[in-house]
């Protein structure tokens, strides 16, 4: 061996431990196994303020009044994860949020968490899988549960809304315990699954120690174009999905449907949401099974234009016309009519998924990943009881998942996430 590959080898060796030594670790072992090497440099300062690059294709803020990927128009694809908090103290929740800040911001930009390092020693910081990949409208957006508050360790349960809490059991629920409830959730939005997913790798890596993960669902939707401009998705029982959602564009609706107002709730949670989400299996062979009359008074919609029955067009209000015998033209047990008969309204955005084949049964392992975002809980559970047993659509899907987190208000810059609740 020459001498220079002798030094070279002895910087090396050098350089990681002065690194595992700067980062109060022992081992390598340890520093993969615990908190990550990308948490101990960044809680030294190598992580600083990471700002929106407007320059970036196909971005979408991270900063602003609200969260990114609520109002956020079509999202095509979704991680979604809820987590188990394991911190140990409220210091070591705010950290992770501080560290998670500046990664959503650089994930958003479309760029890696980190740059990559060139000792090769060391895991990489960013997992790579999105490296040449754009933003792809990447959104990333965050909340916390019920369970989060009753973690004596954390010392939050003051800051607790009286309004969080889990929802009611609905009948109809079959609920699998493998997909209810977490702490922590993360919803990430994109263009490219790939990116999504990427995301939320990195974002619950770097948290290594002080989350785990629960539970997690993939979602997609497809839009049909026209005149340039995407149209209403189509559910996997080829229905139109969100046609009743208010207009993300009107401000007034917005505050009145979604934002929570300043004395609604505790005052971390002005400008904030409540997310619910459920995941429905729909029982596609049963559906398929059955006369197309059928699943349009099931809907009370009719399945190819969106329209109510009766009408033509999709966003035609609902009216209660009658047919020459007196029925209704719009059944009464039908899934539209029922959510009509209560005044709450809510933002709806829902996806479809496909997760194989069902062991038990050899059929689809499909349904909808339910997302809806409100500015009280109890704008879906009203709706949600709106349909009860009556509603036909229960012949043909189960709700498995369910689980309710509390959406913080938007980040401002040089502020972080979560930032009120830690005020």
């Amino acid at each position: 061996m020459s001498n220079q590959e002798e030094k070279s080898i002895l910087q090396k060796e050098v350089s990681r431990r002065d690194v595992l030594k700067f980062a109060g670790i022992g081992g390598a072992g340890v520093i993969l196994g615990a908190s990550g090497l990308t948490g101990a440099l960044t809680a030294f300062g190598a992580n600083p303020f990471i700002d929106d690059d407007q320059t970036a294709a196909n971005k979408i803020n991270f900063y602003g009044k609200h969260q990114p990927g609520i109002l956020t128009k079509n999202p095509e694809h979704v991680y979604f994860v809820s987590l188990n908090c394991t911190a140990k103290s409220k210091k070591e929740l705010k950290e992770m949020f501080q560290l998670w800040t500046n990664y959503s911001a650089q994930l958003m930009n479309g760029k890696l968490v980190e740059p990559y390092t060139a000792n090769k020693l060391l895991p990489t910081a960013d997992t790579g899988e999105a490296a040449g990949l754009n933003a792809s409208h990447l959104t990333l957006t965050f909340g916390v549960g019920p369970s989060l508050f009753e973690k004596k360790e954390l010392g939050l349960k003051q800051m607790k809304p009286k309004e969080l809490v889990d929802l009611p059991h609905f009948p109809k629920d079959q609920l699998d315990p493998n997909y209810v409830g977490g702490d922590i959730c993360i919803q990430a939005c994109a263009d490219d699954p790939q990116v999504a997913f990427h995301a939320v790798r990195n974002l619950v890596r770097a948290a290594r120690g002080k989350v785990t993960m629960r539970w997690s669902q993939t979602g997609f939707n497809s839009y049909e174009m026209k005149n340039k401009k995407k149209l209403t998705p189509r559910n996997l029982f080829a229905f139109k999905d969100g046609t009743g959602n208010p207009n993300v564009d009107n401000v007034k609706e917005m505050n009145e449907v979604v934002w929570v107002q300043p004395g609604e709730s505790k005052s971390w949670m002005a400008g904030g949401t409540y997310l619910v989400a459920r995941r429905i299996q729909m029982h596609l062979e049963t559906w398929d099974r059955t006369a197309l009359s059928a699943q349009e008074a099931t809907f009370g919609r009719h399945r190819d234009t969106g329209a109510p029955l009766g009408k033509e067009d999709e966003f035609e209000d609902m009216g209660l016309e009658r047919k020459e015998n007196g029925e209704p033209v719009v059944p009464v047990d039908s899934h539209v009519y029922l959510a009509r008969q209560v005044k709450d309204r809510l933002l709806r955005r829902s996806f479809s998924y496909s997760d194989g084949i069902h062991p038990n049964t050899g059929a689809f392992d499909a349904g909808l990943l339910f997302i809806s975002f409100q500015k009280h809980p109890k704008q879906f559970i009203n709706i949600q009881n709106s349909f009860g047993r009556a509603d036909k659509l229960n012949e043909y899907i189960t709700h498995r998942g369910s689980a309710l987190f509390a959406c913080f208000p938007g980040v401002k810059k040089g502020s972080y996430l979560g930032a009120e609740l830690f005020g």
